[in-house]
């Protein structure tokens, strides 16, 4: 078990209460209408104020999960609104970062609420380092896990009120040195294959159907309505009768991402991951081909296509192609 001389600065920082990180605004019913857009959540708790009074709450309140992005610091980094501490809660990562650890991929993140948040709220947030891992050796390097618990507060003349909680943990981690290729044989370098997906009595009819070149999508025997990922029960009328329909694989690039960093054997990098909403009206994480990460453009049209991986792996993908 590694014991460096530096961690115990790094360990003198566990138990440590950073302080009050403000929201940049009061809680607000614009804000609230655009989170609930994006994320295509519809409860008019959270948008109509005539269905909202007449509710145990009496007005709009704040969806539960819209917790975090009140407190986000902006475009910038370390960007604060006024009032908030001086303070880096981060700076135990800078520790280990600048003792050769310079990767860092989140692991965990659990929000728990106390209550809903109501318009016109103005909310802080502390950050309490919880723990710091022994080094630990895992499939992306070595490394630390860093615990830290963001606790929230609502500010009130009568004294602030905690409204919710975030654990959140990351690596802070050395990339895995990847094997170099002996130049006599090649075939001496391991080869990294694709991991496999967990198959699942609910999900083999997906996996079945990529195998036979059909993007196959749930379908309610009793309401008809389609769903993805796949459940053991409708999502919409809760039926256990459950078949599927074969999607033609047509639709629009909903969202997407661009993954830069940390390099994962064996994907290529950049390595832009998709969000497709079908023309069917479900939505579908897939990766993209045929196109730089430039030239993605929210609404284009993509169609599906399968390709197979160490001879024993087909996914579906998706590939732009003209409107």
């Amino acid at each position: 078990m590694a014991d460096y001389e530096w961690l115990s600065e790094v360990r003198s920082m566990v138990g440590r209460e950073y302080g009050r990180i403000y929201a940049w605004d009061e809680v607000n019913p614009a804000m609230v209408r655009q989170w609930c857009e994006v994320m295509g959540v519809d409860n008019p708790l959270y948008t109509d104020p005539e269905y909202a009074a007449t509710t145990e709450f009496g007005e709009l309140v704040a969806p539960p999960a819209m917790l975090q992005a009140w407190c986000l610091e902006g475009l910038h980094m370390n960007n604060y609104p006024p009032g908030s501490t001086d303070e880096n809660p981060y700076e135990v990562l800078g520790l280990i970062e600048a003792q050769g650890y310079p990767a860092v991929v989140a692991v965990n993140s659990e929000l728990t609420f106390d209550r809903y948040v109501r318009m016109g709220e103005k909310l802080y947030y502390t950050t309490l380092i919880k723990e710091v891992s022994e080094e630990k050796t895992t499939a992306l390097g070595t490394g630390f896990f860093v615990t830290q618990v963001m606790s929230f507060f609502s500010e009130k003349p009568e004294g602030d009120e905690k409204v919710g909680e975030l654990l959140f943990r990351v690596i802070k981690f050395k990339p895995a040195q990847q094997p170099k290729p002996v130049e006599k044989s090649e075939s001496a370098v391991p080869k990294i294959k694709r991991p496999k997906p967990g198959i699942s009595d609910d999900t083999r009819f997906f996996w079945e159907g990529c195998e036979a070149g059909e993007l196959r999508i749930q379908q309610c025997n009793s309401c008809n309505k389609l769903q993805h990922p796949p459940a053991p029960v409708c999502s919409h009328c809760h039926s256990f009768e459950l078949g599927y329909q074969v999607s033609p694989g047509k639709g629009e690039l909903y969202s997407f991402v661009v993954m830069h960093y940390p390099e994962v054997p064996p994907f290529d990098y950049p390595n832009p991951i998709g969000l497709i909403q079908l023309d069917e009206g479900v939505r579908i994480p897939a990766g993209l081909v045929g196109v730089e990460p430039s030239e993605l453009k929210i609404g284009q049209r993509v169609q599906v296509e399968f390709q197979t991986f160490d001879d024993e792996l087909t996914l579906p993908l998706f590939r732009p192609v003209s409107a």
